[in-house]
């Protein structure tokens, strides 16, 4: 190892704030080193969340497939009459909070399509319906995309939306609809998507309502390592400023039925190694964040597992159906028995916890 490379490890695990500079330096590193990098950001983790391997059991209720974006990488999304394309009534949408509630779920998260029908108004609706049906279980929904959509229109402020989401049930909202925070990469693969500055002004609006939500990043398609560590300086700055965040969950991009890999805007995915050090490098970088989350639906059980002992803390959820991972071509998404999990985590001699959305113990 070189001795700068020595030197921006021992800072960081002394607890130095690294640079943007010093990420870009860590994004970038090759051979052997990626697993120094990796170990430095294990004991960090160990230091700042300890030894579980956390979870949480939940269920997604995806409303409709049917949107009026077409984001390049996106295979989830449909329009009015294609084949496969669904938009779930009350009574479905009833059974379906139902069925989450005698599962013993104690979240459930909601993310669809941007229907061309939908108002603040219908959001507000369903969160209602799965609220009265799944009393007392979590309701982990919408992103800024979703809120900036209603707000439109219904001829709402974001803030007003997000108050009469909370109202209706609310409890935490998804960070997703992030993918990289640098425009020209928005540009090239969702151009209908909110500008960064608004999904930052929206994020911040939920935290102050006191509406806690993830952080995201969708990597492996366009984007430079650059753009990588300036999506990390926006969160950072925004929890330094916040505290509203409670994890970040990296994205890695599924390629296989997407418009922009098809179109060779996009390449096929991330490596290992940038999955590795993607888990590793938020470690570090993201100082302010307790908790790092690996995704097990975009990366594999096996990859997931190794990210455990490169920084992460949490396997995320059951989930039950999943679907927009699946879209794009991933398979085995449905759902994850914590008798895997367990097994996963006792490989790496860790114990495996239930917790909720919060972080708090299950």
């Amino acid at each position: 190892m070189d001795r700068d490379l020595l030197t921006l490890l021992s800072g960081a695990a002394g607890g130095d704030r690294i640079s943007e500079k010093d990420a870009l330096r860590l994004f970038t590193t090759r051979n052997r080193d990626v697993w120094k990098i990796a170990a430095t950001a294990d004991e960090k983790r160990q230091e700042m969340v300890g030894e579980p391997v956390t979870y949480v059991r939940n269920q997604n209720i995806n409303v409709t497939n049917i949107c009026v974006n077409a984001c390049g990488f996106c295979g989830f999304s449909k329009k009015p009459g294609d084949e496969g394309c669904y938009f779930h009534d009350e009574t479905v949408i009833r059974e379906k909070a139902g069925l989450a509630k005698s599962r013993k779920v104690t979240e459930i998260c909601t993310v669809s399509g941007l229907h061309p029908s939908f108002t603040a108004q219908s959001y507000i609706d369903v969160y209602r319906w799965i609220c009265e049906e799944a009393p007392g279980v979590h309701l982990h929904a919408s992103n800024p995309m979703e809120v900036a959509y209603a707000a439109k229109r219904s001829g709402m402020a974001t803030e007003e939306v997000l108050s009469a989401m909370k109202g209706a049930g609310l409890a935490s909202m998804c960070g997703t609809a992030a993918e990289i925070l640098t425009d020209p990469v928005r540009r090239k693969i969702c151009p209908q998507k909110i500008p960064a500055e608004e999904w930052v002004r929206i994020i911040k609006e939920a935290h102050r309502l006191g509406i806690p939500t993830t952080a995201t990043i969708m990597y492996g398609h366009c984007e430079s390592d650059k753009d990588r560590v300036q999506h990390l300086a926006i969160l950072r700055e925004i929890q330094d400023e916040t505290k509203g965040f409670t994890e970040f969950v990296p994205l890695s991009f599924i390629h296989m039925n997407t418009p922009i890999f098809r179109d060779g805007i996009a390449r096929a995915g991330a490596t290992g190694r940038e999955d590795l050090l993607m888990v590793a490098v938020a470690r570090l970088f993201l100082d302010n964040f307790e908790n790092i989350q690996v995704s097990w639906v975009k990366e594999g059980i096996k990859m997931a597992q190794l990210g455990l002992i490169a920084g992460a803390n949490d396997l995320g959820g059951t989930m039950f159906e999943e679907s927009i991972s699946k879209g794009a071509g991933a398979s085995n998404t449905d759902y994850l028995d914590p008798a895997e999990m367990q097994r996963v985590a006792e490989d790496l001699g860790r114990t495996l916890c239930r917790r909720t959305t919060l972080y708090k113990r299950a």
